[in-house]
């Protein structure tokens, strides 16, 4: 009854706010439901959970669960524009997303999660073809088309996003400042105030010439000391935190963590696409990244990746793709501070790789959610293959390997234990690698309406010596597979 009430309650606001509005506003609504069932066999290479972070002192706990290897999990959004004209709309969109018999789909028991994923207000400028975005809001840094989204950022954010046109058709800029994290809102926890957010600012200047597309871009964000970086997943699937992807390993060695107030991090990088010999195109990404420059010597961190990939697309049939990347990784000594670029939300991925958090159509338990930084890898995809009417599939292989030397990971395992820092099959040492395979499958049974099957499979050759007996035995014990199948419909 209680999820009856709020569903009510939710679907209720939505049709009264556009009641009211219809006298001088249109009313758009869109959107999906997925209803699919994931059965994911040695998440994590073990079948036992990720090393996490339980409070911001910091404290830590190692693998203590074991997966249930089958869930039926049920998505539904709807997403709402309230258009007052062409240059005024605001845009409310609710999710919820949970698994079969847990939270809100608990058979009479249900506790209530309708959740807000977007929310923002977007108008143009008056006179002009500026226009600003503000609020929660999908936020990318520049990618090549060929690798899904970023490895420094790419998820929902609330943020201020301005977009300008330079030259028509050409040269333009997109500018936006966001706020991440504010973890103690209205009131600090003392009389005198702390820094306690993570804000981030961005500049990106989109060029479009005949035959070829680049886009330079910069971003920079302010870490306060006191922010909860803990606690707080920069991952859809919980298997990293804030703290990973932005302090260096040496920060957990005594003095342990920051010393400054505020910390700032910032990334310049451009990301090519070449077209002028179509049908071959060409894709391309450079970016480097630093933080914490005026900290101690072992907490600061510093890093490059780089991609690159072809794909051909003179055939009907298919696209095949090749792709590669690389980045820098920790080097022997932790006290000289981290060798990986930082990074805040990765959403970054080749071919719809099983290896990573990309772009998974049946997106919960969907990847093994690899880091990017620390390791390199090629890889070769087999894309938009279709023999038969409304029917496609997507067929990719990856091979990543380790670029962080051993001796840093042993030595911080050897300090903390089995930590969330360091993870097993999530980093890579040099010497280990895991290869990849994923083979899925879409059929359009109505033009809204699709039954998809995404397979993936993984097998990780792991050093006994970095991360201990118990971890690496129970990853040869097998290796780590997925399939999921379920329907998507959009309306």
């Amino acid at each position: 009854m209680k999820l009856l009430r709020s569903l009510a309650m939710a679907v209720s606001c939505v049709v009264v706010l556009c009641a009211a509005a219809q006298a001088a506003t249109e009313v758009r609504m869109v959107g999906d439901a997925l209803v699919y069932g994931v059965f994911y066999s040695n998440r994590n290479f073990t079948g036992w959970n990720a090393p996490a972070w339980t409070s911001a002192k910091p404290t830590w706990k190692g693998p203590s669960k074991t997966e249930e290897s089958f869930q039926i999990w049920e998505r539904f959004r709807v997403r709402t524009d309230f258009v007052a004209n062409e240059a005024v709309k605001f845009r409310l969109s609710l999710k919820v997303e949970d698994t079969w018999g847990h939270g809100t789909y608990t058979a009479a028991n249900p506790t209530t999660a309708v959740v807000p994923y977007q929310a923002f207000l977007q108008f143009k400028l008056p006179g002009c073809a500026v226009s600003a975005t503000a609020g929660l809001q999908r936020v990318e840094m520049p990618q090549s088309q060929l690798f899904y989204s970023s490895p420094v950022f790419g998820d929902n954010m609330a943020a201020l996003v301005v977009k300008a046109p330079l030259i028509d058709k050409t040269l333009s800029a997109v500018a936006g400042f966001g706020r991440l994290i504010d973890t103690d809102r209205t009131y600090d926890n003392t009389t005198t105030q702390v820094a306690d957010e993570l804000d981030a600012y961005f500049l990106a200047l989109p060029i479009t010439l005949e035959g070829f597309k680049a886009t330079p871009w910069g971003a920079v964000a302010v870490a306060g000391r006191n922010t909860d970086y803990f606690t707080n997943k920069s991952s859809q699937y919980k298997t990293s935190f804030y703290a990973d992807n932005l302090t260096s390993a040496g920060t957990y060695v005594t003095p342990a963590l920051w010393k400054n107030d505020q910390n700032a991090f910032w990334w310049a990088g451009g990301a090519f696409e070449v077209s002028a010999f179509d049908p071959v195109r060409f894709y391309a990404d450079v970016i480097y990244g630093t933080g914490s420059q005026s900290e101690r010597k072992k907490n600061r961190r510093e890093g490059w990746f780089l991609d690159a990939g072809a794909e051909y697309t003179g055939w009907d049939l298919l696209t095949p793709k090749a792709f590669g990347w690389w980045s820098t990784g920790e080097d022997k000594s932790t006290m000289n501070g981290s060798e990986r670029m930082p990074i805040i939300r990765s959403n970054w991925g080749p071919g719809n790789s099983f290896l990573f958090d990309d772009n998974q159509e049946l997106v919960k338990d969907a990847n093994v959610a690899m880091s990017p930084v620390g390791s390199w890898g090629l890889g070769a995809s087999l894309d938009n293959m279709s023999f038969f009417e409304k029917m496609t599939h997507r067929l990719t292989f990856t091979y990543v390997g380790g670029t962080n030397s051993a001796r840093a990971i042993r030595f911080l395992n050897s300090s903390m234990g089995s930590n969330p820092y360091f993870v097993m099959g999530r980093d890579l040492a040099v010497g280990e690698y895991v290869l990849g395979v994923n083979f899925d499958n879409k059929y359009m049974i109505y033009q809204n309406l699709a039954a998809i099957v995404e397979t993936g499979w993984a097998h990780g050759e792991f050093k006994q010596s970095v991360w201990g007996h118990r971890l690496v035995s129970q990853s040869r014990e097998g290796d780590t597979w997925k399939i999921a199948f379920g329907l998507s419909y959009k309306f």
